[in-house]
């Protein structure tokens, strides 16, 4: 997706979400991801200032580092359920594939089959 349209679908996305419950999946997605953004700019900040390695800690990154398997997996439910209510509403694996900068609808069932594997499986406990 073109980053002019990835932005429309940021805005048209925030306008729809906005009134979401505080501890709703998507909320708590933008907040983790928000704070490991502000890490990131932080971490960026102290490789241009040397001088002053304190501020982000090991704890700090250790936190960071802790978020990111609960991340992946409610982004891989959230995009499931997206790609499923897609199909409820008629769009086919052609149209999905386009949305999500894949090149076929092969790819794109095929990624959707992966996501519902792995889900299946930690909702079991392999994973």
């Amino acid at each position: 997706m073109a980053h002019d349209a990835q932005e429309a679908a940021r805005r048209r996305l925030a306008a729809i979400t906005e009134d979401a419950p505080v501890d709703s999946v998507p909320a708590r997605l933008a907040r983790d991801a928000a704070l490991l953004g502000r890490l990131l700019t932080a971490t960026g900040h102290h490789r241009a200032e040397a001088d002053d390695v304190s501020h982000v800690t090991l704890d700090d990154i250790g936190a960071a580092l802790s978020l990111f398997d609960g991340l992946r997996h409610q982004l891989d439910r959230l995009e499931s359920q997206v790609v499923m209510e897609a199909r409820r509403r008629g769009m086919d694996w052609r149209q999905i594939a386009g949305h999500q900068g894949l090149n076929s609808s092969q790819a794109a069932s095929q990624r959707h089959q992966r996501l519902t594997t792995r889900l299946e499986e930690i909702r079991q406990g392999v994973r």
